[in-house]
């Protein structure tokens, strides 16, 4: 009896383990996807178009990874060292200054072996936090991966110990001459093991009411939040064919964003400007032009309007609440930042979408991360002085250090 009781534990013991190194190395390996995407999709894609920053694909075969580790954990430094490729891509594009990240050397490495991953299996793709047009979707992770392990560990362990008390509870009574209950089957046998499992039982409703109550607050925490969405609009208008093949600024269309609190809907008078001359399209011939005819009351025959008018009932993407305040001018014109920030490659969207989360901690982690753009800036002349001798002449000074997560900016 006692050699049933070693076989127990040993089994036991072997199970535990491999969960215990399971659990060890899922943990210890950094998630480089993850981190990319987490980190480096709002102004980089892994191929070769340009969004904020340039495209990474094959970026580990024009650089080191010692360099890389030293550039992306802190790009301004390096600039400052006199590093000649450092200096040679910060002056390349605009000396716009990339963000620091404080990450670990196996962190930085996962996103490297990530970037040379995706290279490799997939030259051609365009991976995007939202799964736009030409990229990889991102896959819902649901329920925190790690604390279901820690509870099916804990569940293990609880399985094992039970087992283990009623093994040595055997070998005990065999001692004794205590012969071995009668096994009872039906409602009698169920009531015998749920006396015999109370802890079991409890703890199985522990488990099963955190996990649900985890799920509910996922659930009621993505309550408002609209990325990925992507309507089905009246007139199916190409953003890849407008922004990215005809390279047409987006503030051609979206003058308002320079101008004002909203970047605005184009007329079909704008749209107008080309297609009076442009009658058919690439990709769906005159059928959705003509959408844009008979909206404006256009003759193409004639050539000349008729007066008959149909408005273009869009449909509404990037929707935020009443209780927040965002202006379109103080970001585009006075802060300098690009579209793409915001609303991702729209060059390679075929249908817009819903880019960025747009959500309270988006925009304040933006606003701690980004800095103000005060040289030859002119709104921030009066003030620049004042916060070069708050913080010193060398501070990275963002828009938090400019009230800029001050509730009363966003909600009054």
């Amino acid at each position: 009896m006692l050699r049933y009781v070693y076989r127990i534990l040993t089994i036991n013991a072997l199970v535990l383990s491999l969960i215990v190194i399971f659990q060890t190395s899922t943990q210890a390996q950094p998630n480089g996807e993850a981190l990319f995407k987490a980190n480096c999709t709002a102004c980089h894609v892994v191929g070769v178009d340009v969004v904020v920053g340039p495209g990474l694909k094959n970026v580990h075969t024009k650089y080191k990874e010692d360099w890389l580790i030293k550039w992306i954990r802190n790009s301004q430094a390096l600039v400052k060292s006199g590093d000649p490729q450092a200096v040679k891509v910060y002056e390349q594009f605009n000396k716009v200054a990339m963000t620091s990240f404080n990450l670990s050397d196996d962190e930085i490495k996962s996103i490297i072996g990530y970037i040379k991953t995706t290279s490799e299996a997939a030259p051609a793709a365009v991976l995007t936090p939202d799964g736009a047009v030409g990229g990889t979707p991102v896959k819902d992770d649901g329920f925190p991966f790690t604390l279901t392990l820690v509870l099916l560990t804990i569940f293990v362990l609880f399985v094992i110990l039970n087992r283990v008390q009623k093994g040595l509870q055997r070998v005990i009574n065999d001692r004794n001459g205590i012969p071995e209950p009668a096994k009872l089957t039906g409602k009698a046998g169920l009531k015998v093991w749920i006396r015999g499992n109370k802890k079991l039982i409890a703890f199985s409703f522990i488990a099963i009411s955190v996990i649900g109550s985890v799920a509910g607050w996922e659930a009621l925490a993505s309550i408002g939040l609209n990325q990925n969405y992507a309507p089905d609009q009246p007139i199916k208008f190409s953003h890849q064919i407008h922004v990215g093949q005809n390279k047409i600024d987006c503030r051609y269309c979206h003058s308002g964003a320079e101008k004002s609190k909203n970047a605005g809907i184009p007329s079909p008078n704008l749209c107008m400007n080309c297609h009076k001359y442009v009658k058919s399209g690439p990709k769906y011939g005159t059928e959705e032009i003509s959408k844009i005819y008979e909206a404006i009351g256009w003759d193409v025959n004639a050539q000349q309007y008729t007066g008959k008018t149909k408005p273009i009932k869009w449909i509404r993407v990037h929707n935020l609440p009443e209780l927040a305040y965002f202006n379109h001018s103080q970001h585009v014109k006075v802060g300098g930042v690009e579209c793409e920030t915001c609303h991702g490659p729209v060059g390679e969207m075929e249908v817009i979408k819903q880019y960025s989360p747009l959500t309270m901690g988006w925009c304040i982690q933006c606003h701690r991360d980004t800095p103000v753009k005060m040289e030859g800036n002119g709104y921030y002349a009066a003030v620049h002085e004042k916060y070069k001798e708050k913080y010193g002449p060398d501070a990275k000074l963002t828009v938090e250090k400019l009230g800029g997560t001050e509730c009363a900016r966003c909600h009054y």
